[in-house]
């Protein structure tokens, strides 16, 4: 039986995991994820053995759905990935211990569709413009569109270049650049 020094060492331990993984909850809404995901997120991440939603929802005394919600969001977002043990039925999740991945997939998949999305209406936009332009005998019409096509060429050349970008990070050739940190 441990004495009690021994307990408060593992209560310690215990706060200050706790405590890291509150930063975590908070954080993750920069990823537009809530903070009982991130949560979820952080006990995946501190435990020593994959976990059923069983499980979770033990730990954080949510609902069973919540668990299972939260999981689908982690998985979709490459953070939490189903596993498999021998003579477990249910299902396991671990966490992706893999920050770095995680975060250069989150951020090209998040980027990457408003970004198609803007370059997209950039170019509806230059191209309804310049129909306009040479539609129009408008003196000062004209002048206002060529001023405007100048920045909305601008912009897409703008959103050409982060789609490059998001490529370069979420292909992970961004650590050829900025390595990992060892």
């Amino acid at each position: 039986m441990p004495d009690n020094k021994e307990n408060a060492n593992w209560d310690l331990y215990e706060v200050t995991i706790d405590k890291f993984i509150q930063v975590i909850a908070k954080n993750m809404n920069l990823y537009g994820i809530t903070p009982s995901i991130g949560r979820l997120y952080g006990v995946l991440y501190f435990s020593e053995e994959p976990m059923t939603l069983d499980d979770m929802r033990e730990a954080l005394s949510m609902s069973k759905t919540s668990m299972s919600t939260g999981v689908r969001t982690l998985s979709d977002m490459k953070m939490v990935e189903s596993t498999f043990k021998k003579g477990i039925r249910k299902d396991l999740y671990q966490a992706e211990e893999d920050w770095y991945k995680s975060f250069t997939s989150l951020f090209g998949n998040r980027w990457r569709k408003q970004t198609e999305t803007n370059i997209e209406e950039a170019q509806e936009s230059i191209e309804k413009l310049e129909q306009l332009l040479h539609e129009t005998e408008d003196e000062q019409l004209k002048d206002r569109i060529k001023q405007d096509l100048m920045k909305l060429y601008y912009a897409k050349n703008y959103y050409d270049w982060l789609m490059k970008f998001i490529t370069v990070m979420a292909s992970g050739e961004i650590f050829n650049y900025i390595p990992k940190n060892k």
